[in-house]
């Protein structure tokens, strides 16, 4: 098969074990006989090496006189050629349309499907109920571009505990991570009321207007049936009275111990509660909008992989990472994993009786192995999940340096949970989840559901906080600061955990949980946790528009 494209390059180096760096790639693909090069490198690679390096490219490519064609292309640019050539764009689906994700699709692309190419499932469910718009296939993407022209693959990342971490368990850090997430969330809020402190409440004359700003330190039910909501400040605490036939009554279901919100009412006549009137969440502005790619590149969005799991679908993500290597992916430059690499040692009952690997490093092991599988020149981030092996407690640091360097042939980009990457302008949210067991919990079904997962995505937003109750399954770990707000809208909201898949707009959020590569487990089946496993949602960073791609 003729080498020429780094695409196939890539592939062929994956299929004989190895990876390269971008600029090695760009070498074989720019010489006279990318084929005898590539197998000049191989056969000269050290037995160690399991990623082929630009200086010993140049060094085979030097001895053999087989010089690239033109060494003023750079990596960038050939990545951009892989992509100017466009696949057959999906005609729009049916609006109405909402096929059960846990269910193959039908195909939508007209025409005979390549064979092994994977289903496609049409927009899922978005805010208010409006089926969000699938993307269409690569339309952009210009070839020959020079190296003034190359797309910048700067990846930032902001919110990420690892290498920071100060807190000791102390009561005092505790005090510390409260007081951190009470001034943030209360600068969301102060434009909206005039609030007050509840000790400066607690002075004011009965019948007077009144506003507060606090963390929900209780909720409970009066006997005629209205809602007492206890909020605290840095200043004290104060009980407001949500009456049962107020409009904002079933805001109430919505409540979470420790999240902050502001109500405006009027004081009783002695001064010692407020009615409310109005009930106000930081929320994500209805005036949001958000950025977008100036030019059309994807990324995939994955997690909860569980290597090591005995269901762990080694064939869905095979045909995944062979799916990557093809034309129709070519627009696809950034994979990111949110958490649960691996399936971990211990995490809940009689766990080692499910387990194909029971050495943690082994199961780590495994997973690079799938990792080198797909394209060599993607640009992957992951964050650890609760199935990881880091602390348990949220937020979580990314991997030590063992671990790192056993996941190392990609160069992955391993940031902690959660943490906000910033790529060709769109800021993601990545957040394993484990919160969303405690908001599906508390909510009402109508308003979250392990089949709707996006919809207790929503509220996280709304809440500008990805775990805001503290206790029950959720464990925190404090800090100087509380690294778990939402300070910033994000573009997108990626989670994983709830091995469901799920996905919506939320204010022009794109919420995104993207399912599981792990068939149900005993364990799963005893819980009636039936996982939506093998799917691969693609986001196009220009547009923000999602299709959902099927493996299993």
């Amino acid at each position: 098969m003729p080498l020429e494209t780094p695409a196939r390059i890539v592939r062929e180096l994956a299929r004989r074990g190895y990876n390269a760096d971008r600029e090695a790639v760009t070498l074989l693909a720019g010489a006279a006989d990318p084929a005898a090069a590539l197998d000049a490198a191989v056969e000269t690679a050290p037995d160690d090496a399991l990623r082929l390096t630009a200086d010993h490219v140049r060094t085979i490519l030097d001895t053999n006189g087989d010089s690239p064609a033109d060494e003023s292309r750079s990596a960038d640019s050939h990545a951009s050629d892989a992509q100017s050539a466009p696949s057959d764009p999906d005609p729009d689906p049916d609006p109405t349309e909402h096929p059960s994700v846990s269910t193959p699709a039908s195909p939508t692309r007209s025409g005979a499907r390549t064979p092994g190419a994977p289903v496609e499932t049409k927009g899922s469910e978005a805010s208010d109920g409006a089926p969000s718009t699938p993307a269409t296939g690569p339309t952009a993407g210009g070839s020959d571009a020079s190296d003034s022209d190359a797309p910048d693959r700067t990846v930032d990342v902001d919110g990420d505990v690892t290498g920071r971490s100060t807190g000791t368990g102390e009561y005092g850090d505790f005090v510390s991570v409260f007081r951190d997430r009470y001034e943030k969330l209360s600068g969301q809020l102060r434009g909206r009321v005039n609030h007050r402190p509840a000790s400066a409440i607690a002075d004011m004359p009965g019948g007077s207007d009144a506003a507060m700003i606090g963390l929900v330190n209780d909720v409970r039910s009066s006997a005629n049936g209205h809602w007492i909501v206890e909020l605290e400040d840095t200043t004290g605490t104060f009980p407001c009275l949500i009456t049962k036939d107020r409009d904002i009554a079933p805001l109430v279901d919505e409540l979470l111990l420790d999240e902050c919100v502001a109500v405006e009412g009027t004081l009783s006549d002695d001064a010692g509660i407020v009615f409310v009137d109005s009930l106000h969440f930081p929320d994500v502005p209805r005036t949001y909008r958000p950025s977008t790619a100036d030019r059309h590149v994807q990324a995939a969005l994955v997690s909860d992989v569980h290597v090591g799991s005995q269901e762990f679908m080694a064939d869905a993500w095979g045909r995944f990472a062979d799916w990557l290597h093809t034309d129709e992916a070519d627009a696809i430059e950034y994979l990111l994993v949110a958490g649960d690499m691996v399936e971990g040692v211990g995490v809940y009952p009689d766990q080692d009786e499910e387990l194909d690997i029971v050495d943690i490093y082994d199961q780590y092991d495994r997973f690079s192995e799938h990792l080198k599988e797909v394209p060599g020149d993607l640009e992957i981030v992951m964050i650890p999940g609760n199935h990881d092996a880091v602390r348990l407690a949220e937020p979580q640091p990314g991997f030590d340096e063992t671990l790192r360097d056993i996941m190392s042939a990609h160069d992955p980009r391993i940031v902690g949970n959660p943490s906000t990457v910033t790529v060709e302008g769109v800021s993601i949210l990545m957040y394993h989840g484990v919160s969303l067991d405690e908001v599906i919990a508390e909510l009402p079904e109508e308003k979250a559901s392990y089949d709707r997962p996006h919809r207790a995505m929503y509220h996280l937003l709304k809440k500008r906080h990805v775990a805001p109750k503290y206790g029950g399954h959720m464990r925190l770990a404090p800090e100087d600061r509380d690294y778990l707000v939402i300070e910033d809208v994000p573009d997108i909201f990626h989670t994983g955990h709830v091995h469901k898949l799920g996905y919506g707009k939320y204010h022009d959020v794109l919420a995104v949980n993207s399912g599981c590569w792990q068939a149900q487990t005993a364990f799963q089946k005893s819980v009636n946790i039936d996982p939506d496993a093998g799917f691969a949602p693609i986001v196009d960073l220009d547009t923000l528009d999602m299709t959902v791609r099927k493996f299993a």
